[in-house]
């Protein structure tokens, strides 16, 4: 429908799951995609080509977005390439379950916070000043941060730091007509998820409710939240968890 026609796309963490589900959608409704992965050089490229097969530009940086010299200069490529930013989606993120706090990790504590809050804030700060009436922020929080999770203390504490910097920031940008959102996904099969908790594959014929989210499904909020569809809307998560009962 070319809802995001010749629009520049950055995000984080889309050489699978839920990011990369935000991507091709995107790329669908017309938009060129720049891509900020950590690790997995396979999948990026991967999603590159399927991108390209769409007719859309796709540009691949592989990098910490807790290296602020590293995101300056990724932001820097992409605008020389793309001619501006217009959308930001904050979606990297890990998490490493532990049924005891006891059991918690310095060393994985600390990457949490990096990889899902402390980095996104890093690369937001970095970005925003490129942002321009109309343009938008979207960040993947999660339901845990509205009902937490017995093995996730610190990725669900993340989690709840997103949305009060969604809100922070939507408040900040309002005047300048920058729209800030967020999505709050329930459960969702990810690679990242069934590599966790070895998680066995879904049930395609189950019906949507009775199960985990595919990407696909989660990616169309992000979608509404990034097209002009929701110029009424910033400050404001999105909860596409099949039903869960929350605040917020």
């Amino acid at each position: 429908m070319g809802k995001l026609h010749n629009r520049s796309v950055l995000i984080t963490g889309a050489d699978s799951g839920i990011g990369k589900a935000v991507a091709l959608l995107f790329a669908q409704e017309g938009a060129d995609i720049a891509i900020i992965y950590h690790t997995s050089k396979d999948d990026a490229e991967k999603t590159k080509k399927e991108i390209e097969s769409l007719g859309r530009k796709c540009m691949l940086f592989q990098g910490d977005i807790n290296d602020y010299q590293f995101g300056e200069e990724t932001a820097a490529q992409v605008i020389s390439a793309f001619g501006g930013i217009d959308i930001l989606v904050n979606n990297a993120g890990v998490q490493f379950p532990a049924d005891n706090i006891e059991d918690l990790e310095e060393k994985q504590i600390r990457k949490t916070f990096d990889s899902n809050i402390i980095g996104m804030i890093l690369l937001t700060k970095i970005v925003f000043p490129y942002l321009k009436e109309g343009s938008s922020v979207i960040n993947t929080t999660s339901a845990a941060a509205y009902q937490g999770h017995p093995e996730l203390l610190d990725y669900s504490a993340t989690k709840g730091a997103i949305v009060s910097f969604t809100r922070s920031l939507a408040l900040q940008a309002k005047p300048k007509g920058i729209r800030i959102n967020a999505v709050a996904p329930g459960p969702v099969a990810t690679p990242l998820t069934k590599k966790t908790f070895d998680e066995e594959e879904e049930n395609p014929n189950q019906p949507p409710l009775d199960r985990n989210a595919t990407p696909e499904e989660i990616a169309t909020s992000f979608l509404f939240l990034a097209s002009d569809d929701a110029a009424q809307i910033t400050g404001q998560v999105l909860h596409p968890n099949g039903g869960l009962i929350i605040n917020g």
